[in-house]
């Protein structure tokens, strides 16, 4: 009995032992300070604890400490007990000078063993120049001054020099297509600053393409700017891509804020003059425009080079290099990288005759930060070999301008070699002739309907017998003559269709307005249901895949010039082709800028349009 008792206290030690709470000790500071203002290191930790000892304060003189507090609490919840403890040391230091330090990690002693803190990093901010200029002032001038200030900082006095909002450019030299971050970013010292309301007025970015950054929660911090430091916010950042090259002005910004200022109104009671009254002031604040000089992508573009600008990786993968009729063989391929990866063109597969391929899917994995848009563009081909034989599956090319280098590069697939079976239940001449659709019957089993012996009948037959017979005999022939002919017409058609779907590139034009009609009924419904991202990628889609089809390249040779150049071959009259341009123009630039509805309207009636015109052109 004893035995189990003291089983049962160790297990009960042990199981307390596990739960009991993990010693944390960590040291707290602010990031930034200003050489001789005074600041506070704290350091915490959960159990009782003592023998602290600080590490040393280089570069950083201590004012005080360390201070010695605790704090506990208990709380019951749903008849569960919780507890917690906090002893706290704090230390007041000053900076000697400006620069980055680090001060080491502190140490402890919880229950006999030596516990560390983590090291906490300062940014340390000069003092204000006109400060400086005043240093080592007599007692009676430090009185005056902190009465000077005390009075600026209370007085309500609000101008440019203590509350603006800057423009910062994080380039203002940059290529087409490459990425720059706008950041609008608030200035404000000795002056309250309440709130910022939504009355706020930002920039068209005409001639860029936008990619906004999320923006959580305003926080503000120190900054030396300009001689003097100031409380610093982030009010709005985006990513911008320009479109074309030359000199792009961005138009000013303007955002507004409710400042609290004290107000100097006679003295009602000793409760204001000790309080002080202050009310709500809203003061509209410009932020300066800025020009962004954008130089052109240089000349010597490769054939395969679609636009994309920046850094990229080319993985390639194969589903399988063997395989029989009618099985499917999948090609991935990932773009990873940073750049304009939103408007990077998919590339083409140039696959053999014989291969019925499906619509790429792509899978896009974006992330926005404030270097730009990086991430990983999956496109997934899919196609369904019909005929047996040995294939090669062309490399894939996929060209870019290398931002870092200032080069093309043209990044490649290897060739892939597919060895294609006969299936079961494939026809014996297929693959005999390439690319050739083969259709073919399943045989059946003739069945013997009966064994039954049929005699000779030596009666003589009657003329009445005589006649239904002949009758007969003409009944059957038409049985043969009927299914022979209807064959006949078959055999003629279906040739027919067998020729013209061996013609890939016939079947294409054929089918080019249908397809993007299907795909303009799908961007009719994605207006209708305001998807502004669904109905550009529909409608630029129903655009490129049209002209791809109706002029017979792949669509990731095609760009706005060789469109212009084929057309004009063909005869197609200039004003058409200057709306083709505008109609891919507009497409490609509205997807990521902002628009409105009638915008949308107008460029999905000018997209039928477009298409209706070059209906009606033989190309």
């Amino acid at each position: 009995m004893i035995m189990r008792k003291l089983v049962f206290i160790f297990l009960a030690f042990v199981t307390l032992s596990a739960f009991a709470d993990e010693v944390v000790f960590k040291a707290q500071a602010p990031k930034q300070v200003v050489v001789g203002r005074p600041f506070q290191v704290t350091y915490t930790v959960n159990q009782r604890s003592r023998d602290l000892r600080a590490p040393e304060f280089t570069d950083f003189d201590v004012l005080s400490g360390p201070y010695t507090s605790t704090s506990s609490s208990t709380s019951f919840v749903n008849g569960k007990r919780t507890s917690s403890f906090e002893q706290t040391y704090t230390y007041m230091l000053m900076a000697q000078k400006a620069g980055t330090f680090t001060i080491g990690p502190a140490t402890v002693k919880v229950d006999g063993e030596q516990v560390q803190s983590n090291g906490v990093r300062i940014q340390v901010l000069p003092e204000d120049e006109q400060a400086a200029q005043s240093s080592q002032p007599s007692a009676g001038s430090q009185a005056s001054q902190r009465s000077q200030n005390t009075q600026s900082s209370s007085s309500g006095a609000v101008n440019s020099e203590n509350l603006f909002v800057r423009t910062i450019a994080s380039k203002t030299r940059v290529h087409e297509q490459e990425a720059l971050m706008i950041t609008y970013k608030l200035y404000f010292a000795n002056v309250d600053v309440a709130q910022l309301t939504n009355n706020t007025k930002l920039p068209e970015f005409t001639g860029f393409l936008k990619q906004e950054l999320e923006q959580g929660e305003i926080q503000t911090e120190l900054e030396h700017y300009n001689g003097r430091n100031y409380q610093t916010a982030v009010l709005y950042r985006t990513i911008l891509y320009p479109q074309h090259s030359g000199d792009i002005k961005i138009d000013p910004a303007n955002f507004e804020a409710v400042l609290r200022v004290q107000t100097r109104s006679q003295v009602r009671s000793i409760f204001d003059d000790f309080f002080g009254s202050y009310t709500n002031v809203t003061k509209m604040l410009t932020a300066p425009g800025v020009t962004i000089h954008v130089a052109a992508l240089p000349s010597g573009k490769p054939a395969g080079f679609s636009g994309g600008v920046g850094k990229f990786t080319l993985t390639p993968s194969v589903s399988q290099t063997e395989v029989q009729t009618n099985d499917a063989v999948t090609i991935k391929l990932d773009i990873s990288g940073a750049g304009n990866m939103k408007l990077l063109k998919t590339p083409a597969i140039d696959w053999p005759e014989g291969f019925e391929p499906y619509d790429p899917k792509v899978t896009n994995n974006f992330n926005t930060t404030t270097s730009g848009v990086s991430g990983t563009k999956s496109i997934e081909y899919l196609a369904i070999p019909r005929s047996a034989g040995e294939y090669t599956i062309p490399a894939v090319h996929f060209s870019y301008f290398d931002i870092d280098e200032k080069a093309y590069k043209t990044l490649s697939t290897p060739e892939y070699t597919i060895l294609v079976k006969r299936g079961a239940g494939a026809s014996s001449n297929a693959g005999s002739e390439e690319g050739a659709v083969v259709y073919h019957a399943q045989k059946e089993d003739i069945k013997q309907l009966g064994s039954d012996i049929r005699y000779i009948d030596t009666k003589k037959p009657k003329s009445s017998n005589i006649r239904h017979q002949v009758s007969d005999i003409n009944h059957i022939w038409l049985f043969y003559v009927i299914p022979a002919f209807i064959a006949l017409i078959l055999l003629v058609v279906l040739r027919k269709q067998i020729k013209e779907n061996a013609d890939l590139a016939r079947v294409r034009y054929k089918k080019a307005n249908k397809v993007a009609k299907k795909r303009l009924k799908a961007a009719a419904a994605a207006l209708k249901a305001n998807d502004k991202e669904h109905f550009y990628e529909e409608i630029e889609r129903a655009a490129w895949t049209y002209l791809s089809d109706r002029l017979s390249i792949p669509t990731a040779d095609l760009n706005k010039e060789n469109i212009a150049s084929l057309l004009a071959q063909k005869n197609v009259p200039e004003a058409i082709i200057t709306e083709v341009k505008n109609v891919l123009s507009t497409a490609e630039f509205a997807r990521y800028a902002p628009t409105t509805d009638h915008a949308m309207d107008d460029l999905y009636e000018a997209t039928t349009n477009i298409i209706n015109k070059l209906e009606e052109q033989k190309l």
